[in-house]
């Protein structure tokens, strides 16, 4: 009998489940259940399986695993102490490992900054600052100010070495994890560490607070937050494995209700000459999230982002239409497009959003004129060579102009300093997949590609 995996992902909205057979490489059956932290994650996981077992009957014998971004997903804070250098690592550290950062705070902890962190109290808390044998005096002292709140949470330090004991000293009696500085020397960026510090605390703490304890019984695992595994996958098809080549450097587009991610997998280093790196070298796998773009929970941050005149003509409707519709949108949170006018708003919100993204993750370049000419300063990573961009998210995968509104990732010649691909092949992940196949790759990594390479629609 082949080898069944049943790979679910819980959501804060949404459950899907992919039905997966190893031996023939290929996905069975997937579902999905419209379901709430408030009514219980246990309801939506039963009714997605009792949709997959009128497709696939005697789901008995597969091995279920899973992912959850279920409550919003991992909430964290980072501190650090130069905000282009060891905080701008920390940023990056903890959205790479899935989480959705909060706050980020700068130099030394003011009364101010202590009052938000204890009363949003993230669920996760980075704390860096300093090269190796740079600064100490910044960690220590918010080491110190954090000890002394009331609000208690996981702290990962991720800081200058030098430090580490006077650190552990203030931070004793606390839940503290002490982790490889982000940033050991100028210019070097080092969060693999911090990154699998973070999804461990996630397995171990944060699933029990989501109620995901609830059906533990039923699952072989639970083994990483949505993003990161969405993450994984991505990886997994830009480089391939031992056995097989992935399709190279790709962009890639998550669009949701709440939020709006974005995956580079592409080194994005300068190409010109006369083009020099401004701030840190940033990962080949990176991930960032628009917390304030999403096609239900954040509808308003994407009229207030691209403005409502662009919006409406996107839609083809008049402002005081869009204006309607997206108040209904925002008060059904869980409806979907049943009318020409609502699926003309969705589109025009989803080109928006998506747009306005890829334009935040990509990179910039600035003219800088020096003694011997001008030159070309780049933040961020160059993804104008990218040739493969891959689409996901409810709000895209189930409409018939998915590429049309993936093609707003690219460059526009009104935005010249932008570094968004230039032209590229759309993939469109048509049946939700990519997050089970980041759970399935822990595991079965070629299969998990091959699925992939089989799944993914090519526009």
């Amino acid at each position: 009998m082949s080898e069944l995996y049943l790979l679910a992902d819980f959501g804060s909205t949404w459950t899907k489940l992919t039905l997966v057979d190893c031996e023939r490489e290929e996905i069975l059956a997937t579902s999905a259940a419209y379901t709430t932290i408030r009514e219980g994650i246990e309801c939506g996981f039963a009714k997605a399986k009792a949709e997959l077992e009128q497709q696939v009957p005697n789901l008995e014998q597969a091995k279920i695993k899973a992912c959850s971004s279920a409550a919003g997903g991992l909430r964290m804070m980072v501190a650090g102490l130069v905000p282009e250098l060891t905080t701008e690592a920390a940023r990056l550290a903890a959205l790479g490992a899935g989480a959705k950062v909060i706050r980020v705070f700068n130099h030394d902890l003011t009364d101010d900054d202590l009052a938000i962190i204890e009363a949003e109290k993230p669920e996760i808390f980075l704390l860096t600052g300093g090269t190796d044998g740079g600064n100490k005096d910044c960690i220590i002292n918010n080491a110190e100010a954090l000890s002394e709140l009331k609000a208690k949470f996981p702290i990962v330090v991720a800081g200058n070495r030098s430090a580490s004991r006077q650190v552990k000293k203030h931070l004793e009696g606390l839940d503290y994890y002490i982790c490889a500085n982000v940033m050991p020397r100028l210019g070097e960026v080092n969060i693999e560490e911090v990154q699998d510090k973070i999804r461990e605390i996630f397995l171990a703490e944060i699933v029990q607070a989501k109620g995901l304890s609830q059906i533990q019984a039923m699952l072989s695992n639970i083994l990483l937050p949505t993003p990161s595994a969405i993450l994984k996958a991505m990886e997994l098809l830009a480089k391939g494995t031992e056995e097989q080549r992935g399709i190279g450097e790709l962009l890639a587009v998550d669009l949701g209700g709440a939020t709006t991610d974005v995956y580079s997998l592409a080194e994005g280093l300068p190409r010109g000459m006369n083009t020099i790196l401004k701030g840190i070298p940033e990962p080949f796998a990176k991930r960032t999230v628009e917390g304030d773009l999403g096609m239900r929970y954040s509808l308003q941050g994407i009229l207030d982002a691209a403005g409502l005149k662009k919006v409406a003509e996107l839609a083809g409707l008049s402002e005081e239409r869009v204006s309607e519709l997206s108040h209904e949108l925002q008060e059904h949170t869980d409806s979907l497009p049943n009318t020409a006018e609502l699926l003309a708003l969705d589109e025009a919100l989803a080109k928006s959003a998506i747009e306005i993204a890829v334009s935040r993750h990509a990179g910039e370049l600035e003219e800088v004129y020096t003694p011997v000419g001008q030159v070309f300063a780049q933040s961020g990573k160059d993804l104008r060579n990218v040739t493969k961009v891959v689409v996901t998210g409810g709000a895209i995968v189930r409409v018939e102009k998915a590429a049309e509104i993936a093609r707003h990732s690219f460059f526009n010649p009104a935005e010249p300093n932008s570094l968004r691909p230039r032209e590229a092949e759309i993939l469109i992940d048509r049946k939700y997949i990519l997050s089970a196949m980041g759970v399935l790759a822990q595991s079965e990594p070629d299969i998990a590609l091959s699925i992939m390479k089989k799944e993914l629609v090519h526009e």
